[in-house]
């Protein structure tokens, strides 16, 4: 399925139905009164979060979303059947903002969540709505409202609490692909990763946290040059990123130090909440040493002046560490925070 994370859509809602002017006529009653019926609520248009979707895909063949009108009042103070509502199905971590205003309508991030986007027009009243003791027959209804039209654009952020970072062929997909069950796209070329790609990393104890892979980002991103510009975005809702470094890149691209100041740099100027997140700094590919300690992971811990732990993502050392101190700074952000993965 294609990945698809933009999407700009009509939504209409419908127009109330009028009210009537009406009044009884039954035999042998030569002088009924008003009862003209009351207009239908016209439809409206809700945007709503349903967890079997992953993408906006199925909104780029579908621009316009119209709900149906209510029907008008009848006599016998019959009252119009309401238009049916619109209800437009996107995945968990969906954006909807006002195209033409550029306010944001609601981050819906729950199953079931939704907002109504255009309102139904209400329905105008019927005759029989206005009579009095002093005026008891009168022939005025009321036009159903109008409905509204709304142009949206919605963006979908990928909800994960763990953001796997680093410059393509880090071998983010590979680590995804063995503390989880997804299987992303795995090859030897830069960019296999064009898309996203969501795991669930199960830990001892019943626990789990939700980790991206995210696309290779590379000097420029934030300006839009290679993948990362696009994607940058799935990362704001992260809690933790998991910084990976190639420890033996090929010829000619950056050393891990370089590789790690280029990714942090397009971090800080895409945005300072991005990169004020908290930081799990990984040297990756242990497997092409011959040494448990390589001395280019020391190399990287003294330019860098932090800590940094090391694995094989093919092989899988070093994994379970790192899942588990994955799991302790989690468990340190979720108490100092909101308690909502889906914060901002």
């Amino acid at each position: 399925m294609l990945f698809i994370d933009q999407a700009e859509i009509c939504a209409r809602s419908g127009k109330g139905g009028d009210g009537i002017v009406s009044f009884r006529r039954e035999k042998y009653v030569p002088k009924g009164g008003p009862d003209g019926g009351d207009g239908g609520a016209g439809g409206s248009v809700f945007v709503q979060v349903d967890a079997q979707l992953s993408t906006l895909v199925d909104l780029t063949g579908h621009t316009y979303y119209t709900a149906r009108v209510g029907q008008p009042g009848g006599g016998a103070n019959c009252t119009g059947r309401d238009g049916e509502d619109i209800i437009i199905r996107v995945p968990a971590g969906t954006l909807v903002y006002d195209r033409d205003t550029g306010s944001l309508l609601r981050d819906l991030v729950s199953e079931g969540e939704r907002v109504c986007v255009a309102k139904g027009g209400r329905g105008g009243k019927g005759n029989a709505y206005f009579a009095t003791p002093t005026h008891q027959t009168p022939r005025e209804a009321q036009k159903g409202e109008a409905g509204e039209e709304r142009w949206l654009r919605l963006e979908l952020k990928l909800i994960a609490e763990v953001g796997v970072i680093g410059l393509p062929n880090a071998g983010k997909s590979t680590l995804l692909s063995r503390v989880s069950r997804a299987r992303p796209k795995i090859a030897d070329y830069p960019f296999t990763t064009l898309v996203p790609n969501l795991g669930i990393v199960s830990l001892s104890g019943f626990r789990s946290f939700v980790m991206a892979d995210m696309p290779g980002l590379i000097e420029g991103a934030h300006e839009g040059i290679g993948l990362g510009d696009r994607f940058l975005r799935h990362s704001e809702r992260t809690r933790v990123l998991l910084h990976l470094v190639d420890l033996f890149p090929v010829e000619g691209q950056p050393s891990p130090a370089e590789a790690y100041r280029i990714v942090r740099g397009e971090l800080e100027k895409y945005s300072e909440a991005l990169a004020a997140k908290p930081e799990l700094i990984v040297a990756n590919k242990l497997d092409l040493s011959p040494d448990e300690e390589p001395p280019e992971l020391a190399d990287l811990r003294k330019k860098l002046g932090t800590e940094v732990l090391s694995i094989s993502a093919v092989s899988g050392t070093g994994l379970e560490v790192v899942v588990n101190r994955l799991w302790g700074m989690l468990e340190k952000e979720r108490g100092a925070g909101d308690g909502s993965a889906g914060s901002r």
